[in-house]
């Protein structure tokens, strides 16, 4: 049986395990899938002594993919571009094969919406990790992409970093105001303190809005401010953390299950659980 596991801190609140065990069922593969709590201090040593237990693979969320990066052997484009690791995967070699599936995972949604329309104006609320983790899938989709961060600097630096690799660039919030956008999508973690990027109502009413976290209902901070505002068109991030964790399960299992399928459960198990 297949060792697998999510590493992060905190990670208690998880929902991995439960999608890799339904992914599993689906897809007849036999795995054992379960969440560990990294240590701020010995994540690297605890990581490679999982490894050598004889694991398969790991997922790696909040704090550790930039450091699960730097352990990584190989990489494939869209996670050597983020510089953040949230898939790992042993090689025969027994090296460590490094993915990022995070922008894989937003596409799969946006197309799963019918969202996903080339050459649209994309506008990214932040210029963290999460943010780097999409940007190279949402290029090669051809999003031209807006990136708009309350530390403006960050956002440059993003910007160029990312432009040999399609229509990007950074604004400020005079200059986003007097544009408009047919995807405002939020990626910073903001929610997780009940706050929210505030934006001119009209760019919030004219388009639609994705917030890459997910809550019961999407009842995130940034969808219920958006609501408000007379937003139409609101989605949160379950369906991304559902596709992610496919793609994951389609590098390690070498098959790729039905992501709506276990999406519609994991939400129908979320609602009973309320």
């Amino acid at each position: 049986m297949n060792q697998y596991a999510v590493w992060g801190n905190p990670i208690a609140q998880s929902k991995s395990p439960r999608i890799h065990q339904l992914f599993a069922e689906q897809t007849g593969k036999k795995i054992q899938y379960v969440a560990k709590l990294g240590d701020e201090v010995t994540f690297e040593q605890q990581l490679q002594a999982f490894f050598k237990a004889g694991a398969k693979g790991a997922n790696i969320t909040a704090p550790f993919k930039e450091r699960a990066f730097m352990l990584a052997d190989e990489y494939s484009e869209g996670c050597l571009q983020a510089g953040a690791c949230n898939t790992l995967k042993r090689l025969g070699n027994g090296k460590w094969y490094g993915e990022n599936t995070d922008g894989a995972g937003l596409v799969a949604d946006l197309t799963r919406l019918n969202w996903l329309k080339a050459n649209q104006h994309v506008l990214i609320l932040g210029a963290g990790g999460a943010t780097k983790g999409v940007l190279y899938p949402l290029l090669q989709a051809n999003q031209q992409i807006t990136l708009y961060n309350r530390t403006e600097e960050r956002a440059v630096v993003l910007a160029e970093k990312f432009a040999p690799w399609g229509e990007i660039h950074s604004a400020s919030w005079n200059a986003i105001s007097k544009q408009s956008f047919d995807l405002i999508i939020n990626a910073t973690s903001l929610g997780l303190q009940g706050q929210c990027v505030e934006l001119p109502s009209s760019l919030v009413r004219e388009g639609k809005l994705y917030d890459m976290q997910y809550a019961l209902n999407q009842q995130t901070p940034f969808l219920n401010y958006g609501r408000t505002l007379g937003a139409q068109f609101c989605q949160d991030g379950l369906g991304m953390l559902v596709g992610q964790a496919a793609f994951a399960f389609q590098l390690w299992e070498g098959v790729l299950p039905d992501i709506e399928r276990v999406l519609l459960r994991v939400q129908a198990e979320m609602e009973n659980r309320a």
